[in-house]
């Protein structure tokens, strides 16, 4: 099936933020608003969501301020990447888009977090919230993460560990270490077109993700490093789906604190995946989305 597809820029402050909606924005069925990784991991490796249009429900995606299709700002200092900006982003372009009164949410990794904070406010237009792959605290995924660094093999912790104590973390021996812990926890997959687009314009300018996480999903020494949500979840309240994969970089250590502090929550794990079940599990992922959402739209 064919589907409309629009793009168009949203002004943000002196920016502008880019956005691409597949279908109609005037169905009926609330649209679904897709949040992107990174921070700074723009929206093309989500793609694959917009399948979700063939429901009758209008799909948009967006790249946040500072990467991918929006205004890059490399100049800013790392007190301006602060998670309230991205906030503060999220709800101009619903206004923009005019469907701040009826919406859904699902935000993936990075996104899934942005999705939590808006969705503690209370949004009155929002009517459910999806985050996949996400951790409740950056503390609990440097701690996760590094029991997963420490199976890899000895040779590649100690080219990870010496290229961290010599800053040289742009290097290619570094970044192929980290290509072997992405292999076991990242996608599980060969990488299609559309991962390997996000990671190349994140690579080409890294300011957000380097700024905001730091070099590596594993080495978070950025702004967002104390980042947490747990003592805000149970403002949460809307119905909220969970995903993630049984081989996920996002362990069931740091899915957790959602399932336990958001009132009306459910949790699905993919066997066969890692961070990114969406393109491990295509189909699966898809048709769990499309039926939660279902039930959530009046």
């Amino acid at each position: 099936m064919t589907h409309q597809i629009r793009e168009g820029y949203a002004n943000f402050r002196n920016w502008q933020t880019w956005y691409r909606v597949t279908g109609d924005l005037h169905t009926g069925k609330p649209p679904l608003v897709v949040l992107h990784g990174g921070p700074g991991v723009p929206h093309n490796y989500l793609l694959r969501l917009a399948a979700l249009a063939e429901t009758g429900r209008a799909v948009i995606h967006y790249d946040q301020i500072g990467c991918g299709n929006s205004t890059h700002l490399p100049e800013k200092n790392p007190d301006f990447w602060q998670v309230p900006l991205f906030v503060e982003e999220l709800d101009s372009l619903l206004r923009h888009l005019g469907i701040q009164d009826s919406y859904h949410l699902l935000g993936q990794s990075w996104g899934g977090m942005l999705g939590a904070e808006h969705g503690v406010t209370r949004p009155p237009g929002l009517r459910s919230l999806v985050i996949a792959d996400s951790p409740a605290s950056m503390e609990l995924w440097v701690a996760e993460a590094n029991k997963l660094r420490a199976l890899l093999p000895p040779e590649v912790q100690a080219t990870l560990l010496a290229h961290e104590a010599a800053g040289t973390t742009s290097s290619t021996a570094y970044n192929d270490a980290v290509q072997v812990f992405y292999d076991r926890h990242l996608c599980r997959v060969p990488w299609p077109e559309e991962l390997t687009a996000s990671f190349a314009a994140m690579t080409a300018d890294p300011t957000v993700y380097h700024t905001m996480n730091g070099p590596s999903e594993f080495h978070c020494i950025g702004t967002i490093r104390r980042w947490s949500i747990i003592d805000r979840l149970h403002r949460i309240a809307v119905p909220t789906l969970l995903i993630s994969g049984r081989h996920d970089e996002a362990t069931e250590a740091v899915v957790q604190p959602f399932a336990e502090h958001i009132a009306d929550v459910r949790w699905t794990i993919f066997e066969q995946s890692s961070h990114l079940p969406h393109i491990e599990e295509t189909a699966g992922f898809l048709d769990l989305v499309t039926k939660f959402l279902a039930r959530r739209d009046e």
